[in-house]
């Protein structure tokens, strides 16, 4: 990496309801030269998603800060949500964006990874092109049980451990899954009927691991009283977004239900934005200077007050 490498770090944390909690956590985020790109809370997952961006040690110097606090705030025995989640500090994520490879972020994530057990406590998990074993490359694998499950299977099983710490998970912070990766993008639809059964049918039939498009997870769930199917896209190259929303489109008119408006958690990268297409429209105020990675860097959020 050179010296004007551009590192993106994407946390996500398993609390989305209370908004002091994760304005400490993203507080405890700001580094010198780190950028702070996006922030936001998910009522309806009860998760929280931040977005920054910078040199690559700055970067993994806040990423580690963000998830130690969270394991301070953030009591995964009490804590309730539809999204799967195994630590308070659920999932770390290193992207390149500008004059850095995979590799070099999977070796920034193993970095943070050692960090976040010898100063925090914090058992880790890596996954991505940070996986240090075939069977933890993708990230459900990982979480396989949530929480719940995986505290328990760690103790029966060996082969459930953590990579980095443990053998058991932090009491009430759990573990938190590291990796590199390329750019994910979260989309979820609604479904115009509260139909769990449709959504879940949607998710199924538009899946990778079913067969269904090249580089997308799914799950169907019911958010705030609506049905939704839950996304990441991880290879929007391959599978352009308008290719994943005219396949639900034609999901949706088999299983005899209807598109509503849909959600993007986070940031996309450029080369996914297509103006004026029909699933960009079906986000409700969708600014590509607020909602565009490349964009965004040039005009970041300031950081919440202490």
């Amino acid at each position: 990496m050179n010296s004007e490498s551009i590192i993106e770090c994407v946390p996500n944390f398993s609390e989305g309801t209370d908004l002091s909690k994760v304005s400490r956590i993203v507080q405890a985020m700001q580094v010198a030269d780190v950028s702070l790109l996006d922030w936001s809370l998910d009522l309806a997952h009860n998760r929280s998603v931040v977005t920054i961006a910078g040199p690559a040690e700055a970067v993994v110097e806040s990423a580690v800060r963000g998830a130690g606090k969270a394991a301070e705030l953030i009591d995964l025995t009490r804590q309730r949500g539809v999204h799967p989640r195994i630590g308070a500090a659920d999932v770390i994520p290193f992207i390149p964006v500008r004059g850095a490879s995979l590799a070099q972020c999977a070796i920034l994530a193993r970095q943070a990874g050692l960090s976040l057990w010898r100063r925090y406590g914090i058992p880790v998990y890596f996954y991505g092109a940070s996986a240090a074993r075939p069977d933890r490359v993708q990230l459900e694998d990982v979480r396989k049980g949530q929480f719940e499950g995986l505290r328990d299977a760690v103790r029966r099983e060996t082969a459930r451990r953590p990579d980095v710490g443990g053998p058991e998970l932090h009491e009430t912070a759990g573990a938190s899954a590291v990796g590199s990766r390329s750019f994910l993008i979260a989309y979820n639809v609604h479904l115009r009927q509260p139909d769990i059964t449709a959504a879940r049918a949607l998710a199924r039939d538009i899946r990778a691991s079913n067969g269904g498009l090249h580089g997308v997870k799914a799950i169907g769930v019911l958010a705030n009283d609506r049905a939704q199917v839950s996304m990441n896209i991880t290879d929007h190259i391959t599978t352009p977004m308008t290719k994943v929303y005219k396949r639900l489109q034609e999901l949706a008119f088999r299983y005899g239900a209807e598109l509503d408006d849909s959600e993007l958690i986070g940031l996309i990268p450029e080369a996914a934005y297509e103006e004026g297409a029909e699933w960009i429209l079906r986000v409700p105020n969708f600014d590509p200077e607020l909602k565009v990675v490349e964009r965004r860097l040039k005009n970041p959020l300031e950081w919440p007050d202490a």
